[in-house]
Parts: structure tokens; sequence; C-alpha cells
């Protein structure tokens, strides 16, 4: 339930749902990332082994704005409006 899949398709998730989602945490699989680095240094990033990019968790949790971090992904390089 908490896989960025699951969030990327289920677009009308009630607020049980995304507590609960929010409960499970954000999935940090490995990537072509280093794991404890990048997920250590920004605690908002999530990762999707499906399409093997980052995400922003909250964005896709909480319905925040739609750009690279919540609709395709992100290969590590690139900033996040909310953190400039």
């Amino acid at each position: 339930m908490n896989s960025v899949d699951f969030l990327l398709t289920n677009k009308d998730i009630t607020y049980e749902i995304r507590t609960e989602i929010k409960r499970l945490g954000k999935p940090i699989p490995d990537l072509i990332f280093p794991k404890q680095t990048i997920y250590d240094r920004f605690k908002w990033l999530c990762g999707c082994p499906k399409r093997n990019k980052l995400f922003c968790f909250v964005c896709l949790v909480m319905g925040g704005n739609q750009s690279a971090w919540t609709l395709e992904g992100c290969l590590g390089k690139g900033r996040h409006k909310a953190t400039d």
C-alpha cells in the first residue's frame, strides 16, 4: 500500500488510507544511488524499484505539487521546490 506505484495509480485515497501509508513509512528500496546516503540526507525522498527513480513521499501521500518529483520521478538530480 505504501509503494510509489500504489500512490501514483490511486489518486482518490481516503484520509484514513493516507494516515496508514504515513504510519507504514516511506519505501526506501535499493536503487542506483547509495541507499544510506540519499535517504538519510533527504528525509522526504522515497524510491520506486520498478521505475528506478526517486519521488517526494510527502507530496505523493498528501497530494503536493505536480512536478517531476510526483509524476515521473527523478534520477537524483534537480531540486525540489519545497527544499529551495
